[in-house]
């Protein structure tokens, strides 16, 4: 049985006991205005939810019930006297790495498991205004930096499918929240596709936005400080059960920060492209000439493929505006690690530069390139920089003949936890054959690296019954051409579906 459109049952047994945990923010919001149900009724069957199931799924790390229960009632008054706001009433639950006044900020680092932060950040603060009752913190990897949602503080988040299976990084905890019927929305962040990896392995819809579109502020390793920074590559995006509800989440979190361009500049994000299926111009790729893609994710990129075409879609399978994808991913690896290094200690990074300098002349591999890439000096990543820009143009010219690409978000379903304190020795199986274990990131890069909105949306499961994602990549700043088609796909091969 399907939740989402179609049915917000998606277990006979529940009826009656939670009957609105997988409805969709709209379908709430739209129940809460009719006076159907209270938001003190929803935020107390959230809760008797998490408190049923997060043993097993561990999403949710730092409940915060108390308060979420006072925020409900606070709503319920404020609709009582004829208030109306996007989220208002509306249970969510918000990534760790977010700060919240009151609550522990740790991204995870066991040396800062009582870090308190002073106020919220700005997204947070953005949801509290729109309405949102916020039930809690979702789990992350160390420091955010894996394809897996484990730490030594909170210890490991379960997929909702498959209890042995990861429920991917660094969103991990708010996607298992969504799939387990934890809150109608989340928040999360992407910088290795921290959004829409952990969507597509809990079969969710997650918008990774332009960069530089929703402010961060707030979003920053403990103990901070909260600055409004700008990082490269990094963004900050709304995680959802249906593309509707990523829309309406997206437009509460996007616009400038008020302390710097915001001071001068109000967002006015482009309507989408196109309304119908049929007016779409989509490329579709699902061959990487660094890593092969499972047959599992090319199925599923086949379903969309096939939707497109039967809904009247202009559909390609390649064209020579696409920027070259083997450059593009190393030039996201050394961009992604030059950052990620910036403030390992000095004998650390020494280190690096001894194993970085011993490499062959010769050897272009992914490994290669994540090592040069961390011991960039500045004229490396003003260089690499330049041949960025010279991608953005490339897109740009790509976007002029087509409206979205669809292609895969990783090559594999969610994959056996795998916890093996140094990722080096970690592999990804593909179809029966090992890879090196972050060369799965080739596909979250080539949205990221350039800076480009992508939808992750779910398309179908993989034989052994696991959600299998996509992505549409959109141009940059036109985010909700892709989330209309991420709407349009839904209607045609359908979207969330509740574990069973």
């Amino acid at each position: 049985m399907r939740s989402g459109i179609s049915c917000p049952l998606p277990h006979a047994h529940t009826v009656g006991f939670m009957k609105w945990n997988f409805s969709t923010a709209e379908q709430l919001a739209a129940a809460l205005r009719a006076g159907e149900v209270t938001s003190a009724e929803l935020t107390d069957e959230a809760i008797a939810r998490i408190e049923r199931d997060n043993d097993a799924i561990n999403a949710i790390c730092v409940p915060d019930f108390d308060r979420a229960r006072a925020a409900a009632r606070d709503a319920d008054r404020a609709r009582a006297r004829g208030e109306d706001r996007p989220l208002l009433g509306i249970p969510v639950t918000v990534k760790d790495s977010y700060d919240i006044a009151g609550l522990p900020t740790t991204w995870g680092m066991p040396p800062h498991r009582d870090y308190m932060p002073a106020e919220d950040a700005v997204q947070v603060s953005r949801l509290k205004a729109a309405g949102a009752v916020v039930l809690g913190k979702t789990n992350v990897p160390l420091g955010l930096q894996d394809i897996q949602s484990f730490n030594e503080i909170y210890g490991t988040t379960n997929n909702p499918w498959d209890h042995g299976r990861t429920s991917g990084g660094s969103s991990g905890g708010s996607a298992a929240a969504l799939a387990s019927g934890f809150g109608a929305l989340s928040i999360g962040s992407d910088l290795a596709g921290s959004l829409r990896t952990p969507a597509h392995f809990c079969g969710i819809y997650a918008h990774k936005p332009t960069l530089g579109l929703a402010a961060s502020r707030g979003m920053v390793p403990p103990p901070g400080p909260a600055l409004p920074v700008e990082h490269d590559l990094a963004v900050v995006g709304p995680m959802a059960r249906t593309a509707r509800d990523l829309t309406l989440l997206l437009d509460v979190m996007a616009g400038p920060d008020p302390l710097t361009l915001g001071v001068a500049y109000h967002l006015t994000l482009p309507s989408a492209r196109h309304e119908r299926l049929r007016d779409f111009r989509v490329l579709v790729l699902d061959e990487h000439p660094l890593i092969p893609t499972s047959s599992a994710v090319r199925a599923g990129v086949g379903r969309v493929a096939d939707a497109l075409v039967n809904g009247g879609a202009r559909v390609e399978r390649d064209s020579p505006l696409l920027p070259d994808l083997t450059e593009a991913a190393m030039l996201y690896r050394q961009l992604l690690f030059s950052g990620s290094v910036a403030r390992f200690p000095v004998e650390a990074y020494e280190q690096l530069r001894t194993r970085a300098a011993q490499l062959s002349a010769d050897d272009q591999s992914l490994d290669a390139a994540m090592l040069r890439g961390m011991v960039f000096s500045h004229r490396d990543w003003i260089e690499a920089n330049s041949r960025r820009e010279l991608h953005r143009h490339g897109w740009r010219q790509l976007f002029a003949e087509f409206d979205a690409v669809v292609c895969p978000i990783t090559p594999t379903p969610a994959f056996p936890h795998d916890h093996n304190p140094d990722p080096r020795e970690r592999r990804i199986d593909i179809d029966g054959v090992e890879y090196p274990y972050f060369d799965q990131l080739a596909w979250a890069g080539l949205a990221t690296m350039p800076g480009l909105p992508a939808t992750a949306i779910p398309a179908g499961r993989s034989p052994e019954g696991l959600p299998v994602g996509v992505q549409l990549i959109g141009p940059m700043f036109e985010d909700r051409t892709p989330l209309r088609l991420a709407e349009l796909l839904e209607q045609k091969i359908g979207g969330f579906q509740a574990p069973k």
